[in-house]
């Protein structure tokens, strides 16, 4: 037998209120103390004494107001927190607590009611620790034993029980019943290593607990524990070596506490802000590449009616317009990534119709057999009495056309791609909202990405492509079109196992207007000489839009602001027509449609933007022209505005 023995029949032949005595006198890292029904205090131990520097006979019969702050008590907060703690069964809270000689601590508090045999209220247990400096230093309670048993059986917020040298439970209370399952009969003289998991006692992680407690005098921790049920849940252990008179040990005081709640808190708290971060760091790209593409399509505009200007003004010269063509087809391509930003941004001038899913996909199948090749295999498969969507059908069909390519590239010795489509409501799913969409899946038998790829998928300019070979927006692009057309997209792949992408569709109301018939645009429509008045901050822009609406036959009078326009249109009532760019600074081209309205509401006008975002009022009958736009787009425009008038 080892030298701890002889301890062990020492404290076995100890009466259950000794213990419970011992017990709390060696909890040193907590204040536990009583207080009568008023709120006096009614007993005091040494950690008490500790934490907030009153002696017994200073404080026993005193209300326990004392220890708050002036501020706590002129509000109250001590007797709120005896009725809170009689009505509702415990109260808990952190806060600053005062010390004798008037310095300050903060304090975790528990107060729990001690209820007699009639249920009345008899006192009130208190745990108080301080959390400033979290050390350890030992408590002993001056109290009766009945006081310490009541005490200890009071507090169920905390496990606090004892263990003899070798880890065997001596006493229980109703916090440790409370938190772990077991009754007393059930677990004292059993080994406190049955509250590990399995692959914890395999690592002896009880005996190095003890072991700690007993070289240092105190050990603690946070782990996982089993409860009677099998169920685990997060708990924060501290565990105090017991000792006599002569410093040998005679035991272990132990306390435990659930704290499985807090850490879930916790880690909620540390997704979210992950989840906040990613969503301000995509909003931010998506500014900064919204403006980014705005400005490129002012660019491309000027590049490209300039080209279209200067290839009918030189001589038939064939290597001369084969170089201008050349370069308004580089032209063309930038305004087409630059689409693909602003679809990213979700910025782009969407013109949502009604789009019946089978027949745009049965007019794409040639361009995909070009596009995809023989190796690739299409395949559809739509529901019957399919719905139809309200979406941009020239975007969709450029996003489905990106999710082939994708498919393509991951299925280099071929495969199959499958369109397919079906109705459904959804009520609740994350980032979608709750409605009644057309699910509409690309799915291909490709390569697949792993879980890093995935969740990078959608970031604009990611990409697994070589350089030269992808811009990364194609899945940004398509994204930003499914969000913006007021429903979602998701992403479905695991790593040689091929990929899902998923378009949800809005399904398009009965009242929803069906679309117009597509405008041939093969010559620009005879339209009489007038007076126009042409209004862009940019002026290499209003330089060519001037040159462009002069080379249509009109006289152009031109300025870069909003506040000058007004001044030209009250002074020359010639003015036959308004073209205005819409993004300016002081006054927007809406705001100045807006003012043009209310002193020349008969006046047509045209608003030039690369944006979808324009304001719920605008104007009625304000013919809108994209940017970036050639000669015959802007003819166009000035005769449907000329229609509407």
């Amino acid at each position: 037998m080892n030298s701890l023995a002889a301890p062990s029949l020492q404290l076995s032949e100890l009466g259950e209120d000794m213990r419970y005595r011992l017990l709390v006198d060696a909890v040193t890292d907590y204040a536990i103390y009583m207080l009568d029904p008023e709120g006096r205090v009614v007993s005091w131990n040494p950690g008490a004494q500790r934490l907030k520097g009153y002696t017994p006979a200073q404080i026993l019969g005193q209300s326990f107001s004392s220890f708050y702050t002036e501020d706590d008590r002129l509000a109250g907060l001590p007797a709120r927190a005896l009725v809170t703690a009689a009505t509702q069964g415990r109260f808990e809270a952190e806060g600053w607590r005062v010390r004798k000689d008037g310095s300050r601590f903060w304090a975790l508090v528990v107060i729990e009611p001690i209820r007699g045999d009639d249920g009345g209220i008899v006192g009130y247990a208190k745990v108080t620790r301080d959390l400033t400096e979290r050390r350890a230093a030992e408590e002993s309670l001056r109290r009766s034993e009945e006081q310490f048993r009541v005490l200890v059986q009071g507090v169920t917020d905390y496990a606090i029980y004892m263990l003899d040298p070798q880890g065997l439970v001596a006493n229980w209370n109703a916090g440790a019943q409370r938190i772990k399952g077991y009754a007393a009969a059930e677990v004292v003289g059993t080994h406190f290593s049955r509250f590990y998991r399995a692959e914890d006692r395999a690592r002896d992680e009880p005996g190095h607990a003890l072991a700690t407690a007993a070289r240092e005098g105190r050990f603690e921790a946070e782990g996982w524990r089993v409860r009677k049920d099998g169920s685990e849940f997060r708990a924060n252990v501290v565990i105090d070596a017991i000792r006599d008179d002569d410093g040998r040990i005679v035991g272990f005081a132990k306390i435990t506490r659930d704290v499985t709640a807090q850490r879930a808190a916790q880690q909620a708290l540390e997704r979210a802000r992950e989840a906040l971060f990613q969503s301000q760091k995509l909003d931010a790209i998506g500014q900064l590449t919204g403006g980014v593409a705005h400005d490129f399509n002012n660019l491309l505009m000027v590049v490209m009616s300039s080209l279209s200007l200067v290839r009918r003004r030189l001589p038939d010269d064939p290597k001369l317009v084969q170089l201008i063509d050349n370069a308004l087809n580089g032209a063309r391509r930038g305004a087409a990534l630059t689409q693909r930003m602003l679809a990213f941004a979700r910025r782009q001038d969407l013109k949502p119709t009604v789009v019946r899913l089978p027949a745009l996909v049965e007019g794409m199948a040639e361009l995909l057999t070009r596009t995809l090749g023989s190796t690739v295999q299409v395949q559809t498969a739509f529901a019957p009495a399919l719905p139809p969507v309200l979406v941009d059908a020239n975007q969709l069909e450029l996003a489905l056309l990106n999710l082939a390519v994708n498919a393509r590239d991951a299925m280099p010795e071929g495969g199959q791609l499958t369109l397919s489509a079906q109705e459904e409501t959804l009520a609740q799913s994350g980032a979608i909202a709750p409605g009644h969409y057309v699910r509409l899946a690309v799915t291909d038998t490709g390569s697949g990405m792993d879980a890093a790829t995935l969740a990078r998928a959608t970031e604009p300019f990611f990409t697994t492509k070589g350089a030269g070979k992808g811009t990364g927006l194609g899945l940004a692009m398509v994204h930003g079109l499914a969000g913006q057309s007021g429903g979602g997209f998701t992403l479905q792949s695991q790593a040689g196992q091929g990929t899902t992408a998923t378009l949800w569709l809005p399904v398009a109301d009965d009242d929803t207007p069906a679309a117009a018939p597509a405008r041939a645009a093969v010559a620009s429509p005879a339209v009489a000489a007038m007076r126009v008045l042409a209004v862009d901050d940019d002026p290499l822009v209003l330089t060519n839009t001037v040159a462009l609406l002069e080379e249509l036959g009109h006289s152009v009078l031109q300025t870069a602001t909003a506040e000058e326009a007004l001044r030209l249109l009250r002074a020359d009532a010639t003015i036959a027509l308004l073209v205005s760019d819409h993004v300016m600074p002081h006054m927007t081209g809406a705001q100045l449609i807006a003012k043009v309205r209310q002193e020349r509401p008969q006046l047509p006008v045209v608003l030039a933007t690369g944006y979808a975002e324009l304001p719920a009022g605008l104007p009625p009958r304000t013919v809108r022209l994209g940017k970036p736009f050639d000669q015959a787009g802007l003819a166009l425009a000035i005769a449907d505005a000329l229609a509407d008038r």
